[in-house]
């Protein structure tokens, strides 16, 4: 099968600027990039630069973007993933900084990692023995303790992109994974770390972390339930949760979102800065017929919706 391998390729003892270089190729479809990377490497230009190990989707280290989309170098196949031209372009991790060509900087990654506190800190008397964990919680946690940390979810994060200060779908995923454990002790302080600016309130739902996760973590979904988890526990006290019990408000009050509402109940109403620093957004959204009409009338079965709420609490 004939095909054309992009690199994107950075070098900065030679070029201090990034650029594409073109491999073209004979393999089988059912080769996987990571093969046909380290055969360019052995066969065509010996200066290139990636990151492998096990080969077994295990260590996590072969995480790249490839067309356009992270994932691990060693289980992806050609077949998969060849366009239409017959090309494949393959790029490093993103969100973090490029050493040398497919060879990216993890000291983000592991700063936010380590930020959470990433193992058990169990507290009252210590067992006997083992500290025995049920069966029920066991399984619970069983997909979320299978990240390998290969970085694929912050690679495609697009809040990171916007805001380094977010601590990523990896980190508040391990937040989660010791919260939800029963044997661990410090949740008051995981919890308020998830609630801070830049934890979990900042996630968007773009799902991307989702879709590139390779081992079917989910760490949008665990940033959902860390959410739940805050708030039943009176973690209220956030734009974030504020926000969530604004749109809750409004929906079983009329039925549907009063706008208008949603961004002072979420800053606070006693927040006199925040509240002043939406009247430019305000304005803009004035002057191009975009602001929501200050009478928020119920719909029609807005006292059916009521129930559901009112069915949900009980």
């Amino acid at each position: 099968m004939q095909v054309k391998i992009k690199i994107k390729r950075y070098n900065p003892s030679k070029n201090p600027s990034p650029y594409i270089e073109s491999f073209d190729m004979d393999i089988s479809p059912r080769e996987t990039i990571l093969n046909i990377l380290l055969k360019i490497r052995n066969e065509q230009d010996q200066t290139l630069g990636l990151r492998c190990s096990c080969r077994s989707a295990i260590c996590g280290s072969c995480a790249m973007k490839i067309n356009r989309k992270s994932g691990l170098a060693c289980n992806t196949q050609l077949e998969k993933v060849i366009d239409e031209k017959g090309e494949v372009l393959i790029e490093p991790a993103g969100n973090m900084k490029v050493i040398r060509d497919l060879i990216v900087d993890f000291t983000m990654f592991w700063d936010k990692i380590k930020s959470t506190t990433p193992y058990l800190q169990p507290t009252g008397p210590k067992p006997n023995r083992e500290n025995i964990c049920t069966n029920e919680d066991m399984l619970h946690l069983s997909k979320v303790t299978e990240c390998i940390m290969c970085g694929s979810c912050v690679s495609d994060c697009t809040i990171l992109e916007v805001d380094k200060k977010f601590l990523g779908p990896a980190a508040l995923a391990k937040i989660y994974r010791f919260v939800a454990d029963p044997r661990d002790g410090i949740d008051d302080s995981r919890l308020s770390m998830a609630s801070a600016s830049g934890g979990m309130w900042d996630c968007t739902h773009c799902f991307k972390c989702v879709e590139v996760c390779p081992k079917g973590v989910l760490p949008m979904e665990r940033i959902v339930a860390l959410r739940k988890i805050a708030i039943e526990r009176g973690y209220t006290n956030n734009t974030g949760a504020r926000h969530s019990e604004a749109i809750n408000d409004s929906v079983e009050h009329s039925g549907t979102l009063n706008e208008m509402m949603v961004l002072p109940k979420s800053h606070g109403w006693w927040n006199i800065k925040e509240l002043l620093a939406l009247i430019p957004g305000g304005i803009r959204f004035f002057k191009n017929g975009k602001m929501p009409s200050l009478i928020h009338p119920k719909i029609p079965s807005a006292n059916q919706i009521k129930k559901i709420f009112h069915k949900y609490k009980k």
